[in-house]
């Protein structure tokens, strides 16, 4: 599909707006974006399916899910009551284990919608059935990375032809090494999760220093925080990241700022699980790499990118007594651009010609886009999923004014509820 979007606004890799601009894409590439004067040199000769014009809208790179369970849309406001603990063992574990690949496929486009309605075009998934959201991913023509789930109960034996299979699956598919948790895995098995790493020198990502609990749990076992025993166990020999990072130490973040690791933040699952609020001003100011993720929709109870990042900038201004303790438009980077660094799309970081089209419009009609003092910071602060008015994947428009192109959102629903019933 060539698609040419005429009299738009470009959000640039630095996170400043440019005017008066066009993008033009051919099949699944950026083939231009720049300055309309010089667009019309390229549009010249070239046949397009759709000619967009944007009416002064803005359009930005794809938003990136850097850590969610999409399947897990099934516990949605299911056990709203427990801290993080309780909930897995009482309402989440027990309905985990009667899901099928049909539970999870379905649970899956249901999670698809609400990320293309909310400007997300590409997410990092740690469940399992993984084939099943594969199937779901391709038909949808949605990006999805899948980041490994492994631990005690099982996924070790699974682990390695999944980083095989699915890495060679499909062009919208791949596949990063991980593991679920330090506290959910024998130091037998994190060793051999180090060997894998080593074989493959590949990165590794878990869910890490979630929880005071977890930290204290892991001390007693080791005598160490997770981040200082899965260095020691070369874990992060070859990069990757952690999940959560609520309760790191000074020591902790040294070693993530060693190997070069990635802390992913989930502000409103850890709010509503009671599980703490992650320092993010500290890994900023430490320079180190981030990148934002909503969680599962079991646990926060939403897939919406905007409430992340309005909630991992204002937390940290509750945590200094600052107002300006971070800058929104380091968050909206981390959102965006190095989420997709996060997830290995560096194809995806910015739409630059020759990068992916991966492409949202934002509404700059809308009342929460208004008066636009500052573009980046209304994203930010007063954004909103109902300012997306068409998300782009691959060069194909999957999401436009409301509306799905690959997804029967009436069929999703109908099957999502029938299965809700019988799981609980």
């Amino acid at each position: 599909m060539n698609l040419r979007f005429t009299n738009c606004r470009i959000l640039s890799s630095d996170m400043t707006v440019t005017d008066n601009a066009e993008l033009i894409t051919s099949n699944d590439k950026i083939l231009f974006s720049g300055n309309a004067s010089e667009a019309a040199k390229i549009a010249e000769g070239m046949a397009f399916d759709r000619v967009i014009d944007c009416d002064d809208d803005l359009l930005m790179p794809g938003i990136k899910d850097a850590h969610t369970h999409s399947a897990m849309t099934f516990s949605r406001s299911l056990a709203d009551e427990y801290c993080l603990d309780d909930w897995l063992h009482k309402a989440i574990f027990p309905r985990e284990a009667k899901l099928t690949p049909d539970h999870v496929y379905w649970f899956s486009k249901l999670a698809y919608a609400e990320y293309l309605a909310g400007g997300i075009t590409s997410c990092f998934d740690m469940y399992f059935h993984r084939e099943a959201s594969a199937k779901a991913a391709v038909e949808t023509g949605f990006r999805h990375i899948f980041c490994g789930a492994a631990n005690d109960f099982g996924g070790f034996e699974t682990l390695e032809d999944n980083y095989n299979d699915l890495n060679s699956y499909d062009p919208l598919v791949s596949f990063i090494m991980g593991f679920h948790a330090e506290y959910t895995t024998s130091e037998k098995n994190l060793r051999f999760m180090a060997e894998l790493a080593h074989k493959y020198e590949a990165p590794v990502f878990t869910h890490i220093s979630e929880t005071k609990a977890e930290v204290e749990g892991c001390i007693e076992r080791y005598g160490v925080t997770p981040a200082v025993l899965l260095d020691r166990l070369g874990i992060f020999d070859y990069g990757g990241g952690g999940f959560h990072c609520v309760w790191f130490t000074d020591e902790d973040r040294e070693i993530f700022k060693k190997h070069d690791l990635w802390s992913v933040f989930n502000a409103c699952s850890n709010l509503k699980l009671a599980s703490g609020i992650t320092p993010v001003y500290k890994f900023i100011a430490d320079d180190m790499k981030i990148a934002i993720g909503t969680d599962g929709a079991g646990s926060n109870n939403s897939l919406d990118m905007f409430r992340e990042m309005y909630l991992d900038t204002v937390l940290s201004n509750v945590e200094t007594h600052n107002a300006a303790a971070v800058d929104p438009a380091v968050i909206l980077k981390a959102a965006v651009s190095d989420g997709a660094a996060c997830m290995g799309l560096n194809d995806c970081v910015s739409l630059d010609a020759g990068m992916k089209a991966d492409i949202i419009r934002i509404d700059m009609h809308h009342p929460a886009s208004l008066p636009e003092n500052n573009i980046v910071k209304n994203i930010v602060y007063s954004g909103n999923p109902g300012l997306v008015k068409m998300t782009v994947v691959n060069g194909n428009i999957l999401y436009e004014n409301g509306e799905f192109t690959t997804i029967d959102i009436e069929e999703v629903r109908r099957k999502t509820a029938s299965m809700v019933r019988e799981l609980a």
